[in-house]
């Protein structure tokens, strides 16, 4: 039986996890938040790379140390039912109501957008759209060949084109980002505020997700054993975080120094478009509609097949594999027609419900060395940080739900007496208590119990 993988491999599924990883989000938030953060550029980005890049291969090497081979078996130590509500919760999230229909929307708004004019704009995302997701559910329709697809061809496709338009950014700057001021929170709190633009990616939620690709293509190379498979997750894994860190922060440079020679823009997509026009006219544009375009495509592959992978798993009497990605890919067609802006308005409160969770079932996972998947530690802490995770997503809701009463009562209460509430991290306290708790309840049952 087959150990290892080879360097080659390696490199193989590392390019397969970067692909997976980097798509709409991974694009448009970092240089957003680079022309927002403006001086306060690469304080932003320390806390963007924390939670953009940290946090997800953190997510990969849980999955692995915890010898889980999906979501599914990594929450159940918490108990079967939360298992499969916050699995389905969470991979409707990254698929079909968000993530999947943003990967459309983002590509149509970078790439398709700067060429037709605004009473087209509806028809046009229809269209688009329409041929988009073809594309998508005709590679998802044949989830073996994921490697090749997305590892061996579309991931150096799309470093080859984003390498154009970065290497002109650093030859020839628009700008000095130390000459444009910080905007909104990043005058004040630039960290915590990079910290939670990492949210927006919607990584950390993925690895947990993606991790079921991963495990399952190493497989198919040959490594069968579970220690054998968590060391090669992360070697591949170090793969794809060395290429998202350098990339993420040559982003962050890009929207810094963007303010020298191009206006300010409402999101990410805009400021690429405006960028790629000054320094390459409408070849600019024509290159940035293939950045985005490979960079959405295969991450809407990734999500599709592991969606319906997952589903299809959970649930195998009500749908196949097949049927499952068509009913999220139609879905996904139907979300996608709403816009960019609102998706990611409407995304931002789940999210920030979604996170704490994810981060504590990590973490969790990372521990299962010395805690052993332990029930009552994982209910406790989970418990706690869902208490708090929910005050989370009522600070985050948009208006008019934001101005209700009630909702601003209860926001007001978590102000006074969650410690890092608002910096986004008051569910922090409460998952340390829980997990202290936990392990009491452990101990003083004599260590006999050990898993749900």
């Amino acid at each position: 039986m087959k150990k290892k993988l080879s360097f080659n491999q390696n490199l193989l599924i590392g390019s397969l996890l970067f692909g997976l990883f980097f798509g709409a989000g991974n694009l448009i938030f970092p240089v957003q938040m680079g022309q927002q953060a403006g001086n306060h550029a690469f304080t932003a980005t320390i806390g963007f790379l924390i939670t953009g890049v940290g946090l997800p291969i953190l997510g990969i090497i849980a999955s692995a140390l915890s010898k889980s081979e999906s979501l599914f078996d990594m929450a159940k130590p918490v108990s079967s039912k939360y298992s499969t509500v916050f699995t389905c919760l969470l991979y409707l999230t990254i698929g079909p109501l968000f993530a999947i229909p943003r990967t459309a929307t983002v590509a149509f708004e970078v790439g398709i957008h700067p060429f037709i004019s605004d009473e087209y704009l509806k028809i046009g995302l229809i269209i688009f759209s329409f041929i988009f997701f073809a594309i998508t559910i005709y590679f998802s329709l044949k989830p073996a060949q994921i490697l090749d697809w997305v590892g061996r061809y579309l991931t150096p496709i799309f470093l080859v084109l984003l390498s154009v338009l970065l290497v002109a950014t650093f030859v020839n700057p628009m700008g000095d980002a130390s000459n444009f001021a910080a905007q909104g929170d990043y005058v004040a709190q630039p960290l915590f505020t990079g910290l939670l633009d990492g949210y927006n990616t919607m990584d950390a939620l993925a690895s947990v997700a993606f991790a079921i690709i991963i495990i399952s293509n190493i497989q198919k190379l040959g490594v069968k054993d579970s220690n054998s498979i968590a060391i090669e997750t992360c070697k591949s894994g170090l793969v794809s975080v060395v290429g998202m860190a350098i990339i993420y922060a040559s982003l962050a440079y890009m929207g810094a120094t963007s303010l020298g020679s191009v206006s300010r823009a409402d999101n990410g997509g805009a400021i690429l478009s405006l960028v790629s026009n000054h320094y390459f006219g409408v070849v600019g544009q024509v290159l940035l509609a293939a950045i985005v375009g490979v960079a959405c495509v295969k991450t809407a592959i990734g999500l599709i097949t592991s969606c319906a992978e997952m589903f299809s798993e959970m649930f195998p009497k009500s749908l196949s594999y097949k049927k499952y990605a068509i009913a999220f890919t139609l879905f996904s067609f139907v979300i996608a027609n709403f816009g960019l802006s609102n998706l990611i308005k409407f995304s931002i409160p789940v999210l920030m419900f979604l996170y704490p969770l994810v981060i504590t079932l990590i973490l969790l996972s990372l521990l299962t060395p010395f805690i052993n998947k332990q029930s009552d530690i994982y209910k406790w802490t989970t418990g706690l940080t869902v208490i708090a995770a929910f005050f989370d997503l009522l600070k985050a809701l948009p208006q008019p739900l934001s101005d209700n009463a009630l909702v601003k009562n209860l926001v007001n209460l978590a102000t006074s007496y969650l410690p890092g509430y608002n910096y986004g991290f008051g569910w922090i306290i409460p998952a340390l208590c829980g997990f202290i708790i936990g392990l009491i309840i452990w101990g003083a049952r004599g260590k006999n119990s050990i898993t749900a």
